[in-house]
């Protein structure tokens, strides 16, 4: 078997704790270059997993000839720019998600995808339904719930920027451009069982609307929604409503819950959570586990998903570049909405 040798391009939290381990345990897989935020960083990366070379720069990786393929662990802002490069240097390409800081790079990276259909791309898919996405789709297409009639999304979590703390990247608009919390990775799994939407209408809050610059000190403003409530009208007919906070737990799971005619579906946004069937009586709702089939039960084969591509022993699946535009479309169109205090917004103007 001829060796795949993968540069990185960035080694953040998910690159280190799934994507390096991950990749190591493929045969024919060799850890070649690594390039991280500095070179001290660098040298720790490549000591931990064996990695051979340390570049000064991510340019190198992603034109370097003894790379076959790169993986790129940064924050969105560089996902456009490495990716386009690599692949014009004829690497193939996995990307942390979110795919992009917004829809115009999401395209862009698309586009120059498909000028070399010979290379790989893969885009890491949102992994908190994996395990249950066919299993609801089943549920759907079998008529358990009946005509579905709506649907809700709810999270809540502690903030990641604290009034007054240092910025972290998320809330950073350089860093993330229009991702909005867990916006897009929840749109990404609900296109999984029922499709992309028409059109959104969205409102919001900066709640927590200051932060120090973490190089500077200096206190700056905030611009990214840290409550956000978003109505979605699906291309199939079916309404539903998003509503997202990180200004401090709820103490309720973060969930969707499809609610149809004959019941209702609750599906825990967590790694392996339990699905819940809900029967409606006189009595109120009536909750019962539901259980998931071996045959259907998904797993994370994220990295095992990419060789295989590359060997072409298998298709992507999770999560392809074209997903990648759906999501990052349906994001920038809540951000558009939220601009303009909930005016509907259609997907197809993005």
């Amino acid at each position: 078997m001829k060796p795949l040798k993968v540069g990185f391009i960035g080694a953040g939290a998910n690159t280190r704790n799934t994507h390096l381990p991950q990749l190591k345990k493929i045969e024919g897989v060799v850890l070649s270059e690594v390039a991280n935020r500095t070179v001290e960083s660098s040298l720790a990366v490549a000591r931990d997993f064996n990695i051979d070379r340390t570049r000064d720069h991510w340019r190198e990786v992603a034109t370097s000839p003894s790379v076959d393929a790169v993986v790129i662990g940064t924050w969105p802002n560089l996902h456009c720019e490495a990716t386009c490069l690599a692949l014009e240097h004829g690497k193939h390409v996995l990307t942390e998600a979110r795919l992009a800081r917004n829809a115009e790079e999401a395209r862009q990276m698309l586009m120059v995808s498909r000028r070399y259909p010979g290379l790989i791309t893969q885009v890491v898919p949102s992994p908190f339904t994996l395990h249950a996405d066919a299993t609801v789709k089943s549920i759907l297409e079998n008529g358990q719930l009946g005509r579905l009639n709506h649907f809700f999304f709810e999270f809540s979590s502690p903030p990641s920027t604290p009034q007054g703390a240092p910025l972290h990247w998320r809330r950073n608009r350089e860093l993330s451009g229009l991702n909005t919390m867990v916006l897009g990775i929840a749109y990404e799994s609900l296109l999984r069982w029922l499709g992309p939407a028409d059109w959104v209408s969205a409102s919001g809050a900066v709640l927590n609307n200051r932060a120090l610059d973490p190089h500077t000190r200096q206190e700056v403003p905030v611009d990214i929604p840290d409550f956000l409530t978003v109505r979605l009208q699906m291309k199939n007919g079916v309404a539903g409503t998003f509503v997202l906070t990180e200004t401090g737990n709820t103490g309720r799971p973060s969930r969707f819950c499809l609610q149809g005619e004959k019941g209702l579906l609750e599906i825990p946004f967590k790694v392996d959570g339990e699905l819940q069937l809900g029967r409606s009586g006189a009595a109120g709702v009536t909750w019962a586990p539901c259980p998931i089939d071996d045959s259907l039960r998904g797993r994370w084969r994220v990295e095992e998903e990419f060789v295989g591509a590359i060997r072409r022993e298998n298709p992507i699946e999770y999560t392809t570049f074209e997903t990648g535009v759906e999501y990052m479309v349906f994001t920038e169109a809540v951000h558009r909405s939220f601009k303009m205090d909930g005016i509907p917004v259609s997907l197809a103007d993005i």
